[in-house]
Formats: structure tokens, sequence, C-alpha cells
């Protein structure tokens, strides 16, 4: 499966549809969850939560959208509530499974991403390459990047972030995998210092866009520190200077999240390209995060994201990840005689105490990540 995801070009009113499209589909979650609730208070009821999520669906198609009170709910598409429900039905099939440690389903609020899917009854659409895409129940709308080829697919999410709209459908297709790997294999150190640092000795930077939107954040933050946002136990409700303040932090955040996922996927989808075959270390990232010293850092970089791209681009572009041991003491360790000794973060140069040689602390890892194999220790 391949997913294209594209930004839509919307006016005030295709802005404003929208909106109630996804504030629709939040009332219907809602809805279906607090009956959800409800039910099992009644311990006469006994029934699974899919057939306490069919009743609920019937209730609401017969009964509920029939009431004048709820006649609003008719201008909207019913494909928008049925997979709204069948997204609630994923959320507590995700909160039985035992694997996934998932927590009970909450209820959505109008602050969270705004999102809403529907789909066509029929099968699947045909999605023509250009600039404009035609959305099951919704109608026509322009996008901002083309469509490179058609394709088909039946469902389509729309989302909200920062204040754009976003469609993204699911295609079955995927890339030809490329063999051409100029080079056989390569280790990849993670720091904080430096992005990354590998075996042959190139060093990959944090683009200074992404440190200096993050100064412009803490900066926006920092001047809007005693700005009255509102108080939801007070009921005190938020200026007008406080909703333009929350437009620009949602802005800000969205571009260094942009900025980051494109330094990332440039980034994988070279190093894809390059090496046969890329080790990496097996790091414990939400462990790193415990350090506070460091977890502003490690949260801005996304060495998860890093390890995520490169996993699943092994099928697009044939080359093979492995993943080193966490516990292996890559940095510890002279890549020239073996000799371990301890190595604090502030020392960056290692100085070996068996053989005297000096390297890069970084480098001198990246090199025995690439000399690992399985069970060596």
């Amino acid at each position: 499966m391949y997913a294209l995801k594209r930004e839509l070009k919307v006016n005030h009113k295709q802005s404003g549809f929208l909106a109630g499209c996804a504030g629709f589909s939040r009332f219907v979650y809602n809805y279906g969850l607090s009956i959800m609730m409800s039910s099992w208070d009644n311990d006469c009821v006994k029934a699974s939560d899919a057939k306490r999520l069919t009743a609920i669906k019937k209730i609401f198609t017969n009964v509920t959208k029939k009431n004048p009170d709820f006649a609003w709910c008719n201008q909207y598409s019913s494909r928008i509530y049925q997979n709204s429900l069948r997204d609630l039905k994923k959320a507590f099939s995700r909160w039985r499974d035992p694997k996934l440690c998932s927590g009970i389903p909450q209820f959505k609020k109008k602050r969270h991403q705004c999102s809403f899917t529907v789909d066509d009854g029929h099968g699947k659409r045909l999605v023509k390459a250009g600039k404009f895409i035609t959305i099951p129940t919704l109608g026509t709308f322009r996008i901002k990047e083309a469509i490179p080829f058609n394709c088909g697919s039946q469902t389509f999410t729309i989302s909200r972030e920062a204040g754009k709209w976003f469609v993204s459908f699911k295609i079955e297709a995927c890339p030809l995998p490329s063999m051409k790997h100029t080079h056989k294999k390569v280790g990849v150190d993670l720091g904080v210092k430096c992005f990354a640092t590998l075996s042959d000795h190139t060093k990959i930077e944090t683009p200074s866009s992404i440190k200096k939107a993050k100064i412009k954040l803490s900066k926006l933050q920092g001047r809007n520190r005693k700005k009255v946002l509102g108080n939801g136990q007070t009921k005190q409700k938020p200026s007008k200077n406080a909703h333009k303040y929350y437009q620009k932090l949602r802005q800000q955040h969205q571009h260094i999240a942009n900025s980051r996922e494109d330094f990332l996927q440039k980034e994988t989808t070279r190093l894809a390209q390059t090496y046969q075959e890329i080790k990496i270390e097996d790091l414990n990232v939400s462990g790193m995060l415990a350090n506070h010293k460091l977890a502003e850092a490690i949260s801005l970089l996304g060495f998860y994201r890093f390890r995520e791209l490169l996993t699943y681009k092994q099928e697009f572009h044939g080359f093979k990840l492995t993943l080193v041991d966490r516990w292996f003491p890559s940095s510890k360790t002279c890549h020239k005689c073996g000799h371990k000794q301890d190595m604090p973060l502030k020392e960056r140069i290692y100085v070996c105490g068996g053989c005297g040689l000096i390297v890069d602390r970084d480098i001198n890892a990246a090199i025995n990540i690439e000399g690992w194999e399985p069970g060596f220790t």
C-alpha cells in the first residue's frame, strides 16, 4: 500500500463546511462513546462491543436523526457518522487487546485535531491526475500539489493542521526497488550535537532552519507568557488576541514538524539509495527522554522517526537494515584494539588507554556499529 497526502485549496465557505463535517464526526463519536459507557451500568445487557455499537448505530439512524432537535445532522453525509462509529469500534478493539496496552477511548474535544473520514459505498473511485480531486459525498476540491498519475481509492481522510486542510488516501501501489547501491554497508551513530555520524567519516548535521524555528517558538511563547489564554474551570474565555496567539503557535509548531520531516525523508532516502546495508543502534528513545537535560533536543531531532523511515524504505530501495543491540558499548570500545573504557558525554575525543588511538568519539562509535555482528558483546 502507498499513501498520498495533499493540501486542499479551500475558500471560507468550503473551510466552514469541512469544519462542520469534522464537528459532526466528533459529535457522533462522543455520542456513541457516551451510550456505550451508559450501557455498562445495566447488568441485564450482556453483549459484545460490536453488538452494542451496531445497536447504537441503529438508534442514531432511526431515532436521533429524526428528532427535530438534531435535524442539523441531516445536512451532512451519512458516510461521516458511519466511519466515525467505525473508528470508535477500532478504539475499543485496541483497548481490549492486551498486546497493544491502549487506554480506554476518551471523549474528543473541539481543540483537538479536526479530522473525519468518508468513503464510497460503491467501491473504489477514480482519482484523476491533476490539481483537482473529487471526494465522495463532499464534492470537488482544488489541491496545491498535483497528483502525478491516475489512481483509485475508496476511503479518504480529511484533516486540519494549523488551519490548513489536507486529504489523504491509500492506493495499491509501491515504488520499484532500486538495487543500484554504490557502497556495501555503513554504521550510523545518532547523537545530539551531530545528528548522525557515519562510519565512512561522513557527518549529517541538523539543519539550521530547525534550530532557528525552535528559537522563534521559544521567543513567541516567552513574549506571551502573561497573556490570558482562558480557563476551563472558571469558564473564562480566551481573548481575541489569545486566539491569534494560538493560531501563530500552531503554525510555528507545524513549521518545525514539516522542516524535521523534510530533513528526515531526504536523508533516509539518500542513505537507502547509497548503501546496501545500514546498521543503527536500537535506541531506547522513551528512556532517553527521561533525561530532562537532553529530552528537548532528542524530541526535536526525531530519532524514532529516523528509524521508522528506514524500516519501511527497506522494501522500496532494496537495502538491509540491521538493528544493533542497545547494550553494545559502541562509544566505550576502541575500534582498533577492542579496549573498553568509560566515556562521559562531555568527552568528545576518544583517547584509547590501550593502543593510544586518538579519534572522534562519534566516528569511533559508528565504526564499531558497522563491525557489530549478532552475538557480539
